[in-house]
């Protein structure tokens, strides 16, 4: 009787301590934006979106993670010799910690074949295998997928 006293309360125990890191973990606002688009205007909204967002959780006290992915002609973003929002971005690794960049694999591969060499990304940008993939992934975690 013993053990299966000890049992019970372990496993108690050990849901009592999942479900407040579920609790504590849904706190957390997550919000992926794509850019799949060579376009100056469009990568400047995804930039102020991203800043806006993360300005309104902070006023709030509340906590946000920020993850813009960039693949197809949008991978341009990232690029340290294409981007036309280059600058932006060196600002946004040091005033926003809760963005991050996840460049598309996929792409780079293609634009490494039609180039003869690999593209030049901003050091901030993580590879990802594939961008879409990536969304997909976030998706499927709970975050919410915007394409502005």
């Amino acid at each position: 009787m013993l053990k299966f006293t000890r049992s019970v309360l372990l496993t108690v125990a050990l849901l009592l301590t999942g479900a407040t890191a579920s609790v504590a973990d849904a706190n957390i606002h997550r919000l992926a934006l794509q850019i799949s688009d060579n376009n100056p205007q469009k990568m400047a909204t995804v930039l102020n979106v991203a800043a806006n967002v993360s300005r309104h959780y902070s006023s709030l006290g509340e906590e946000v993670e920020i993850r813009i992915v960039a693949f197809n002609t949008g991978l341009h973003m990232l690029r340290e010799d294409t981007s036309p929002v280059l600058d932006r971005l060196k600002s946004f690794e040091q005033s926003m910690p809760n963005v991050t960049f996840a460049a598309c694999g996929n792409t780079l591969q293609a634009m490494a074949k039609k180039e003869g060499q690999m593209p030049p990304v901003v050091a901030m940008a993580e590879q990802v295998p594939a961008g879409v993939v990536d969304l997909m992934t976030l998706q499927e975690a709970g975050w919410t997928i915007i394409r502005p």
